[in-house]
């Protein structure tokens, strides 16, 4: 089967434009250097639910495989509210109720997943596959910054957060509930690796970076730290 991943034009945003104006007194675009938000924005919380994720496609999971790279760079088209929930659904969504589309230890889902665009904070709830959006549109500089200025994060269209929480496993595995957690990442980032193939997207899996740094970013409650960063988005014009 030959394989042509499409490249993206620079097309206008699908996903849902900025709701608020920074309040009064407040730079939108300032920033401090390294990328951190120079303003603490008004949290603006809203439930979305999200398109129906599909279960086939014209791509077979050997070309998927077989075309699976690293790319550090994107073009500069955002991802349709679709392709993130195709996205989500591949890392965490349910493949029956009750079951997720990634193997866990007791069936205990210590994972949670997270996508920072420019319009914020996507969280996503895999029970009625809905997501949490808070706009924050300076959050991806955060994240640049918290990765020691990597390329891939300096401006990608969405990076995917896989977060974990050890102890939802705990109270079963005890100390092996770390371990389980860890596995449990890798097993959830291969599934959006492959979909972001699907899609005809572009990604590459980061470790590097502060953990602090991005669990004070995403606001993460105490106990639950991140695991990996994923830049997602199209190929790059030539």
């Amino acid at each position: 089967m030959r394989l042509s991943l499409r490249r993206c034009g620079r097309l206008a945003p699908v996903a849902l434009a900025l709701l608020a104006a920074p309040a009064a007194g407040q730079e939108a675009a300032g920033q401090e250097a390294g990328g951190r938000e120079a303003v603490r924005e008004t949290a603006i919380i809203e439930t979305i639910e999200l398109p129906a994720a599909r279960r086939d496609g014209p791509l077979s999971l050997e070309a998927a495989l077989a075309a699976r790279r690293s790319w550090r760079r994107f073009g500069e088209r955002a991802l349709r509210l679709e392709e993130i929930a195709q996205l989500f659904w591949a890392a965490q969504g349910q493949s029956r109720p009750g079951r997720r589309t990634v193997p866990s230890a007791g069936a205990l889902y210590p994972l949670d997943v997270y996508a920072v665009t420019r319009q914020g904070l996507y969280h996503y709830r895999s029970a009625d596959h809905s997501t949490l959006l808070e706009r924050r549109p300076f959050l991806r500089d955060s994240l640049f910054a918290a990765s020691r200025n990597q390329e891939a994060l300096r401006q990608p269209p969405a990076v995917f957060v896989i977060t974990g929480t050890p102890a939802r496993s705990a109270a079963k595995y005890g100390a092996r509930a770390e371990r389980y957690t860890w596995l449990e990442a890798g097993h959830a980032a291969q599934n959006l690796l492959l979909q972001a193939v699907a899609l005809g997207l572009v990604a590459v899996p980061v470790g590097a970076f502060r953990d602090e740094d991005v669990a004070a970013a995403l606001r993460l409650p105490a106990g639950e730290m991140p695991l990996y960063l994923i830049p997602v988005g199209c190929r790059p014009d030539p």
